[in-house]
């Protein structure tokens, strides 16, 4: 056991594979959870949680560690709530994709003594809610720390014991690197699949087009992360507004260019560019961060509880 206590502040996909994992691997004591939605605390009381409470202050009372797994948008208020509620010593960590407005947000509102180590678990599903967790959800992942300068490395070896124990893979990163990285390989690609699934309704509508219907192998794999939550994905676009721009204004400079060698028949160009960009899926594969099936490997989870 790594921890006595734990509270989960937010019990969606994320939490729940958490609370999963522990379970399956005798990480935790007890495992407390706290969600706004009353059905959402009834089914993590029935699936994954010892204890649930009807407020975010009660549950992280003794705690030991404190995960903030809610929207980037809604963090700085949970942690002006929990803050004079932590017990000396806790660690909090939160498993934002964004690190510096989660940093700029939670920080502030926690006391001395309570050691804050922002992550962030590289791995989920487009499902969500408290029964689409699974144990394995992070095996094989990477799981990005971003902790502070002065950073107390006990707390920080106690949480990465707990990461590698529910079996993902640890790294740390400085805030804004982190960000800049996220943009490149999670925040940008969600925003290309959402434009794309939006292109297709607009045909849809204007030409009676059956893109949505005869949907194949190519739309269908590339626009599944556009089934992701839309209050994280707003929140994420805000608050990494910087280098979401930033590597959106690249991928338009790439667009350009292969506009242009389709445009002008460069039918050499278009099959270096082509095999160079298939060699880094293949390392993508390689790496053990993705399959080569055509559904990426992914199942949806059986239902729990009925």
């Amino acid at each position: 056991m790594i921890y006595q206590r734990v509270a989960l502040i937010g019990l969606g996909l994320i939490a729940s594979s958490m609370a999963h994992a522990m379970r399956a691997g005798g990480l935790a004591g007890e495992i407390v959870g706290y969600a706004q939605s009353p059905e959402t605390r009834a089914v993590a009381k029935e699936l994954f949680c010892d204890r649930v409470t009807a407020s975010a202050a009660e549950a992280v009372q003794g705690a030991d560690l404190v995960v903030l797994a809610v929207p980037v948008g809604a963090m700085g208020a949970i942690a002006a709530e929990i803050g004079p509620h932590l017990k000396p010593g806790a660690t909090v960590t939160d498993v934002g994709s964004v690190k510096q407005a989660v940093v700029d947000a939670v920080a502030p509102h926690l006391p001395e003594g309570v050691h804050f180590i922002p992550g962030h678990p590289m791995a989920g599903t487009e499902y969500s809610g408290p029964r689409s967790g699974f144990a394995t959800l992070y095996q094989n992942r990477w799981w990005l720390l971003t902790p502070p300068e002065g950073c107390d490395p006990k707390a920080l070896a106690r949480l990465r014991s707990l990461i590698e124990g529910m079996g993902a893979k640890v790294d740390l990163l400085e805030v804004g690197h982190h960000d800049l990285v996220v943009a490149v390989v999670s925040h940008v690609p969600h925003a290309i699949a959402y434009t794309m699934v939006g292109v297709a309704d607009h045909m849809r509508r204007v030409s009676q087009s059956e893109v949505i219907k005869y949907s194949a192998a190519g739309f269908r794999d590339f626009t599944r992360i556009a089934a992701s939550d839309p209050t994280m994905w707003r929140d994420v676009f805000l608050t990494n507004k910087d280098a979401v721009l930033d590597i959106l204004g690249r991928f338009a400079e790439e667009l350009f260019v292969l506009q242009r060698a389709i445009r002008m028949g460069d039918g050499e160009h278009l099959h270096a560019y082509f095999t160079r960009t298939r060699e880094i899926r293949r390392g993508i594969i390689e790496a053990g961060q993705d399959t080569a099936a055509p559904d990426f490997g992914r199942v949806a989870p059986a239902p729990k509880g009925g």
